[in-house]
């Protein structure tokens, strides 16, 4: 593993059981996660992502869940380790921010008491240090009266304010990945804003590394330093933002990136995705998974078993049909 990666994924699958049979959600996944990088995992709902992070400090119910390949961090396949040996790992070296903070944080604790627990099992500080470094969290996390929001419930809090609690529980104890998995889907735009300006302000101070799960791309060109595109339970392209934004090649990353309403441009017809992404069960295992999506383009564009191919450096697509994709639009424009 490079220096300056800290976490590697290899031939990843997740499986899930559905109707006696298991179904890959996470189909082959290769991605390397440099130190102190946002790193953001896009695609529509379906796709994946929440699965494939989820799988990383693997916290899938594995009575309906089979993982297989390789999530090499600090010299050891997470795959491979007891449960007792991943809560070592779990919240003190490798944490997540949940979607929905109402229901991940425990409805029946205060707050403070939560990020105490954090605290409790990963260290061995005394109950005061516990309180003061729990109270400095809060305030670090920009709560207001961090003293009151200490003895809150959950339930006391509004949106934004449990997902600020939810992210001072992730960063208690310093870790070196924190995952985000669309940690401001529920929120406002002015408070989404914030909140992802605290991510990335936490990120820059404890030099952590943050997976950001999303389906938005706005969220990706404010805050992420490189993107992984995924369909279908694969990973399509991997590319700097920069490189994304200006060079797209994917077909599914320029329907993505079409079907955004630009502001700088007056009555834009957007180019909506036809179709939907396909349901496990019956997802296309061979060819190019999103080829039924864009019927136009001749089978003969695909590859019949898709290989990835790095285009310049760092910006890696999997299949051939970038070279010859063009929306279904601009083909009849140019025919007329």
């Amino acid at each position: 593993m490079e220096s300056d990666v800290i976490l590697s994924i290899r031939d990843l699958h997740t499986a899930f059981r559905v109707g006696g049979q298991f179904y890959d959600a996470v189909d082959g996944v290769n991605i390397d996660i440099k130190k102190n990088e946002v790193f953001a995992i896009v695609g529509e709902s379906g796709s994946g992502k929440s699965a494939l992070a989820l799988s990383i400090p693997m916290l899938h119910n594995m009575n309906y869940t089979q993982i297989n390949g390789d999530i090499n961090f600090e010299g050891q396949n997470l795959t491979t380790l007891s449960e007792a040996q991943l809560n070592k790992v779990r919240g003190a070296k490798i944490s997540m921010i949940f979607q929905d903070p109402l229901i991940a944080l425990n409805p029946l604790l205060r707050v403070g008491d939560q990020i105490d627990e954090a605290l409790t099992y990963h260290t061995s500080m005394s109950a005061a240090e516990k309180k003061a470094r729990t109270i400095e969290l809060l305030t670090q996390v920009g709560m207001n009266n961090p003293e009151l929001t200490y003895d809150n419930y959950p339930h006391e809090l509004s949106g934004g304010m449990r997902q600020r609690a939810m992210i001072a529980l992730a960063i208690a104890n310093k870790p070196a990945i924190i995952i985000a998995d669309e940690p401001t889907t529920a929120l406002d735009v002015t408070i989404q804003a914030q909140i992802l300006d605290l991510i990335k302000d936490v990120q820059s101070e404890m030099g952590s590394s943050v997976i950001l799960i999303t389906h938005d791309l706005g969220v990706v060109a404010e805050i992420a330093d490189r993107v992984a595109v995924m369909y279908g339970g694969q990973i399509v392209e991997i590319a700097t933002v920069e490189q994304l934004f200006t060079n797209p090649l994917h077909p599914y990353t320029r329907s993505l990136l079409a079907s955004i309403p630009n502001e700088g441009v007056k009555n834009e017809r957007l180019k909506a995705i036809k179709g939907m992404v396909p349901t496990l069960k019956y997802m296309p295992r061979k060819g190019c998974r999103f080829a039924a999506r864009i019927p136009w383009i001749p089978a003969s564009a695909h590859e019949a078993d898709p290989v990835y191919r790095e285009i310049e450096p760092g910006h890696i697509v999997l299949c051939t049909c970038y070279q010859t994709f063009a929306f279904e639009e601009d083909l009849a424009e140019r025919a007329a």
